[in-house]
């Protein structure tokens, strides 16, 4: 006869409990059927479900090498392996703090929602503090509505993602610009440099808020940047700056291996430089018309807009071999929403709450590599992976 138990171990982490007690139960005729561990500042939690015969005596083994061992060992009779896998689910929340209030509305929103927390994990204390949860169970809707109305009351985001194979196997991330990847809108900036400033930011604002039809703005404004100097124009696309936590992400993505893409509502004259820069793999973006060195107020070719912006996403991930479900998607506005929804992951970044309402999920802290933690990407991972520099080398 066996008896199947649930092992509870606590007590001061050091080498070898763990393969101490394995070795106990292999000598005792004992099966494992589950196995997990935490450490937390030095201080080991250790959970075992094991089969155990009823005659070897292996638990009063277990006691005894918890007692040579300093360590606290209890346990619980249990039905038996679990037969069925309830869904899983995997929660990040993150902000500039997290602190007790707002991890207690999560846990309760999780709670509330039939789901039940079976790990947490921090994934950063810098440029945000944020955590993962493992969720066994519950109902996903329910779970995010819940979640959405904590984060709404604690300031904090929180992203709701079925754990799964693709979830962690990312392979696109392709990235609106303005007020994404960069900070502020470029038509903007060139609308000031032009004097026509305040007749552009209101078209720009109401086009982005999805009041205007993009394609017509979008040429209203460029044609009241007419006789700008194209100099002009590249000198300023040259100091806009990135936004935060930028090139920490693009180079974290390009070191495990992902493709980068820009596809952008504005101009070539800036997309151009940030995929040399940055070294991304793909962009796309409005070309504007210069004459005689100054511009005619006119875009060559098709307009980027919304719809388009969705077709080179499918066309890149078709071109790569990649589906759309290993994809993420990153923008603010409007013209974003059809790129967001075809992606596997559509992210809202600092977004129009349109777009916040429509996106899988969404963050309002303003630090690009943020969306890492997302992905399941650890801060010391982030850190560990950048080159360090070498010196004292002769030249090769």
């Amino acid at each position: 006869m066996k008896s199947t138990i649930h092992v509870r171990v606590s007590g001061r982490d050091r080498p070898g409990i763990t393969a101490g007690l394995m070795a106990l139960l292999e000598g005792g005729g004992a099966d494992l059927f589950d196995v997990e561990q935490v450490v937390v500042r030095d201080h080991l939690t250790l959970g075992l479900v094991v089969e155990v015969p009823e005659d070897r005596g292996t638990i009063k083994e277990l006691l005894l090498y918890g007692w040579e061992n300093d360590l606290h060992i209890d346990f619980e009779p249990v039905d038996g392996p679990a037969r069925h896998s309830p869904p899983r689910f995997v929660v990040t929340v993150i902000g500039p703090s997290v602190g007790p209030g707002a991890f207690g509305a999560v846990a309760t929103a999780i709670a509330e929602s039939g789901g039940n927390i079976d790990r947490i994990v921090r994934l950063s204390r810098y440029p945000v503090v944020s955590y993962e949860l493992a969720v066994a169970g519950g109902d996903r809707d329910a779970m995010r509505t819940a979640l959405g109305s904590a984060a709404a009351v604690h300031r904090v985001d929180i992203a709701v993602q079925l754990e799964g194979i693709t979830r962690r196997t990312k392979r696109l991330v392709v990235l609106d610009v303005d007020s994404t990847l960069i900070q502020g809108e470029v038509i903007d900036l060139l609308a000031s440099e032009a004097g026509v400033g305040a007749q552009v930011s209101a078209i720009t604002a109401a086009a982005m808020a999805g009041e205007l039809d993009f394609e017509s703005a979008l040429r209203e404004r460029v044609r009241l940047l007419a006789g700008l100097s194209a100099d002009l124009v590249a000198s300023l696309a040259e100091k806009i700056p990135l936004t935060p936590g930028a090139r920490t992400f693009v180079a974290t993505l390009r070191r495990m291996g992902m493709r980068v893409a820009i596809v952008s509502g504005g101009f070539t004259l800036v997309t151009d430089r940030l995929k040399q820069e940055l070294d991304l793999d793909h962009a796309m973006a409005n070309e504007l018309e210069v004459r005689d060195g100054r511009l005619t107020g006119e875009v060559i070719g098709p307009i980027v807009d919304r719809a388009r912006k969705a077709e080179v996403l499918l066309d890149i991930a078709r071109a790569e071999g990649i589906p759309l479900d290993q994809t993420v998607a990153v923008g603010d506005g409007a013209n974003d929403l059809d790129m967001l929804a075809a992606a596997g992951l559509g992210i809202a970044f600092n977004a129009r709450p349109v777009v916040k309402e429509a996106a899988d999920t969404a963050l309002t802290v303003p630090y690009l590599d943020a969306i890492l933690f997302l992905l399941g990407i650890r801060r010391d991972e982030v850190d560990a992976s950048e080159p360090v520099p070498v010196t004292g080398l002769p030249p090769i």
